[in-house]
């Protein structure tokens, strides 16, 4: 079996950040730099704050992440505070962030409408007056959740953990029901033998809908992106990253 520590490890060597392969990592990272203070909200195992710092950025950087695992191995970057808790919890504090971020896609982890208002009120609470919230969530339209499925349609991906083992990890949608879609992922051995399967629920919010909840929680919508390059959302866009305002 697979422990919540090797899950946050795995998922490090899964997803890397790097500013320098990715035009959504170094999106962030731009931002990030500016900023004199920032707050990471499901920071994770802390990925973008540890580049930033490392890359120079010298105000404050906090993170909060509710994964008790993933926190252990973000605090191996003791120049950062990273705090357990909620988007929600975000509220405790008060004006103290110029810029605030959901990243890779932590955004549609936020599933319930109450726990979205509570969310993005906490997250507005803790900027300053005009202080920004930047995020992405997967633009409904593209209905992503198709390319999820089980090892015979090709989602399926194999990493070495530390110790040098091959794991295979795999997606099969469970449901979709409205904008909120369930699926599990599977990992297991190359014998087959399961690992350890994690059930997640994302809510895919197109942009009326987005811009209602920002709007009702006193943030404006600064710009709106349907790419990691600055183009607008279209028909065949993939993404809707946003960059919100506090009013």
């Amino acid at each position: 079996m697979l422990s919540d520590a090797d899950v946050a490890a795995l998922y490090d060597l899964m997803n890397p950040w790097d500013p320098d392969r990715f035009p959504s990592d170094a999106f962030y990272d731009r931002l990030v730099l500016a900023a004199d203070s920032v707050l990471d909200v499901g920071c994770g195992t802390g990925s973008m704050l540890r580049t930033a710092r490392e890359s120079g950025h010298r105000g404050r950087l906090v993170g909060i992440d509710p994964d008790r695992a993933a926190l252990d191995r973000a605090r191996r970057c003791a120049d950062v505070e990273w705090v357990l808790g909620t988007a929600a919890d975000a509220a405790a504090w008060d004006g103290e962030f110029e810029l605030a971020t959901m990243v890779s896609h932590a955004f549609q982890c936020l599933v319930g409408d109450e726990e979205l208002r509570a969310s993005l009120t906490a997250v507005r609470t803790a900027l300053r007056d005009g202080g920004r919230f930047a995020f992405e969530t997967r633009h409904p339209q593209a209905r992503a959740w198709e390319d999820w499925s089980s090892a015979d349609t090709g989602d399926a991906s194999e990493v070495v953990d530390p110790s040098g083992r091959v794991l295979r990890s795999a997606h099969h949608v469970e449901s979709v029901v409205g904008d909120v879609v369930t699926f599990t992922e599977t990992t297991s051995d190359l014998d087959g033998a399961v690992l350890r399967v994690d059930r997640t629920s994302l809510r895919f919010l197109d942009v009326p809908d987005l811009a209602d909840f920002l709007h009702g929680s006193g943030f404006a919508i600064e710009s709106q992106y349907g790419d990691w390059h600055g183009g607008p959302v279209t028909a065949a866009s993939r993404e809707i990253v946003t960059i919100a305002r506090r009013v």
